[in-house]
């Protein structure tokens, strides 16, 4: 929330425009969740890629284990709303999420594998 926001807010509470109030309110609101589900697909692509890893390398370092407990951990903080009552993303849309991360975290797993020539392609 930026300073410019929150006098806008505090304008319009104070002059009784409640209607541009909430409007303010909803557009934080928006940008917040934004910004948490941002979050969630990152962790989300780290956690394929060392996924990802493990199945080519067969193997598993214990930072690769780390950074996925890790994920695991951000991903399930992050997705439950503040009310402690329900998730950005419920159990069936993860197909979904990962769908839309999984290319980006292939190419980048791609990279990182022993096999130096080993192409996003040949991943899949």
């Amino acid at each position: 929330m930026t300073t410019e926001e929150l006098i806008d807010l505090r304008t319009s509470i104070i002059e009784g425009i409640n209607h541009d109030a909430l409007e303010i309110i909803d557009e934080l609101d928006a940008l917040s969740k934004k910004d948490i589900i941002r979050k969630i697909k990152s962790y989300l692509t780290v956690m394929l890629i060392h996924l990802i890893k493990n199945q080519v390398e067969g193997r598993l370092t214990n930072s690769w284990a780390a950074s996925i407990r890790n994920s695991v951990r951000e991903i399930q903080d992050l997705n439950l709303r503040p009310n402690k009552t329900s998730y950005y993303f419920k159990k069936d849309e993860w197909g979904e999420v990962i769908a839309q991360v999984i290319e980006a975290a292939i190419r980048d797993a791609s990279v990182e594998t022993l096999d130096v020539n080993c192409s996003p392609f040949q991943l899949k």
